[in-house]
């Protein structure tokens, strides 16, 4: 009968409906959907269906913890971010470690997302388990013109320390960033020397990790840093030693640095430093500098 069969159809197609709402919230084994897969490739006009026809839940997480918000942020999808914030997205959600989207966008070289994001609200100050805040990890990545609209929408973003005490120049001046130093010596209002909790300045992260060019614009700015001291008496030119440094121990010698100063708590200088860590190449440096291997620690070992 054409009435039972009108019947027939319409519960056929509620079931094919509610079989396909199921399927676009099925989670695979590392908890992601579809939403969150699509969000993740970009896949613009996927995405949209599953908001329109399916109504998924915006917020569901994956084993990561990380939402779609996370993942188009994270991989640069800027038409995607502007389609999840418009469908209700929380734009602070936060992951595991507590990341945001912002906090993962600032990993990329993406202005526009990190546009789009701050301009719906994104908080600046928010911190992630390590204290770091997106500003911390746009300077780590070094990407000056992210470093550069943060700064100029919120002008006191670069004011923040980890919980070990780390301003975002400790960062990139560890991680070499010369270009985001330059900037942030430039508009940022830092203390002569910040320390973290050990002590560190971003002068000796920069003399550690070899930076030459970064040593060089922290020297111009700020000539005493050469003999500023960590809470275990060591200095830049003892970090360089240490770590085989080799040019940027070259450039600190030239800069006036002693290469015999001493840890006042152990009475090392930097030839025991270099030596305790089997540094060859700078031992071999520091000699022909003048190092004099006789000189003892407080142990009485040499730096032989």
């Amino acid at each position: 009968m054409p009435g039972q069969r009108s019947l027939f159809v319409h519960k056929r197609a509620a079931s094919m409906m509610e079989t396909t709402n199921e399927l676009a919230m099925t989670a695979n084994g590392h908890g992601d959907t579809p939403l969150l897969t699509a969000s993740r490739r970009g896949q613009l006009e996927v995405l949209r269906t599953l908001l329109a026809e399916h109504g998924v839940p915006l917020e569901h997480t994956n084993t990561d913890g990380k939402t779609a918000l996370h993942e188009a942020a994270q991989e640069g999808h800027v038409d995607c971010v502007r389609l999840l914030l418009g469908s209700g997205a929380q734009v602070d959600s936060l992951k595991k470690a507590d990341w945001t989207p912002l906090m993962l966008a600032c990993t990329k070289e993406n202005l526009a997302v990190v546009e789009e994001l701050v301009k719906n609200g994104a908080s600046l100050s928010l911190v992630n388990k390590d204290g770091w805040t997106p500003f911390h990890i746009a300077c780590r990545e070094g990407h000056t013109f992210i470093v550069k609209f943060l700064l100029d929408s919120d002008p006191g973003c670069w004011d923040t320390r980890t919980k070990n005490g780390r301003t975002p120049l400790h960062t990139a001046a560890l991680h070499g960033r010369l270009e985001v130093v330059q900037l942030l010596l430039e508009r940022c209002d830092y203390e002569a020397d910040p320390r973290d909790t050990s002590g560190v300045t971003p002068l000796m992260d920069a003399a550690r990790g070899d930076h030459v060019n970064v040593l060089q614009s922290l020297l111009q700015h700020n000539k005493g840093s050469l003999e500023a001291e960590d809470l275990q008496g060591r200095r830049a030119v003892h970090h360089t030693a240490q770590a085989g440094a080799n040019s940027a121990l070259s450039l600190l010698q030239r800069e006036g640095a002693s290469i015999e100063a001493v840890v006042v708590n152990t009475g090392q200088t930097p030839l025991h430093c270099a030596a305790r860590e089997g540094q060859a190449g700078t031992i071999s440096i520091l000699l022909s500098l003048g190092a004099d291997p006789k000189l003892t620690d407080k142990t009485g070992k040499t730096g032989e």
